[in-house]
């Protein structure tokens, strides 16, 4: 199929896919308030992103990282290869030097946090709709210092092995989340983070379940 373009209305239509109501309330009263923006559609998880994108023609989606079932990193990568370039914006929670480049390799054209002025939310989307890449200073300092080689003499981190599903649950391991709760907020059964968990252990070469999740914490730390 192919992409979707840039419409000829007025108006650049926008779709936001993110499982909390309180925040698609936000940002669509924050975009439907500018002269060349409109939030047109609304989903909660990567099923109605799909039919959003199919019953309406969109110039721009604001994907959150954190979704139920299929991941914001796995989404980004399904409509990339559906739809071509469509351009994507990666609004979350999670710190940038944490899923930042991960969204970018998926193919999202830029990330910015939740807590970011509304000037920058706004920059960002026009930015992107205009083309180009929004990424924030420390953002580019993050993937600068990649791509000089400042990342160790080791080369890259072994965390850098994992899946994105992977180091999703990493993250949350990191964040205190028990099994069950992670399994909840995947929408995963629990049979299936332990086997992403035993995973990751092998992965990283550590033993024991208890190791792991000292790990977890201690790498979610050095990210913030």
């Amino acid at each position: 199929m192919s992409a979707h373009y840039r419409s000829t209305e007025s108006k650049a239509r926008i779709l936001i896919v993110d499982d909390h109501p309180i925040v698609r309330q936000g940002v669509a009263q924050l975009i439907n308030s500018q002269p060349d923006l409109h939030l047109c559609c609304e989903a909660e998880n990567a099923e109605q992103a799909f039919a959003a994108m199919e019953a309406c023609r969109h110039d721009l989606a604001i994907v959150d990282i954190s979704l139920p079932g299929l991941s914001g990193i796995e989404l980004i990568k399904a409509l990339k290869q559906r739809y071509g370039d469509f351009p994507v914006l990666v609004i979350s929670m999670h710190e940038e030097s944490v899923y930042g480049e991960r969204a970018l390799r998926a193919g999202a054209k830029g990330y910015i946090m939740k807590q970011e002025a509304i000037q920058s939310i706004l920059q960002a989307l026009r930015q992107i709709l205009d083309g180009g890449i929004y990424l924030s200073p420390s953002m580019q300092t993050l993937i600068l210092s990649g791509l000089t080689g400042n990342r160790g003499a080791n080369g890259e981190h072994p965390v850098a092995s994992l899946s994105d599903r992977e180091f999703e649950i990493l993250h949350l391991m990191g964040m205190g989340l028990t099994t069950n709760q992670i399994a909840r907020q995947l929408n995963r059964s629990i049979k299936t983070i332990e086997t992403h968990r035993a995973a990751i252990k092998i992965k990283l070469g550590i033993p024991s379940s208890s190791q792991l999740f000292k790990f977890a914490v201690q790498w979610v730390e050095k990210q913030v």
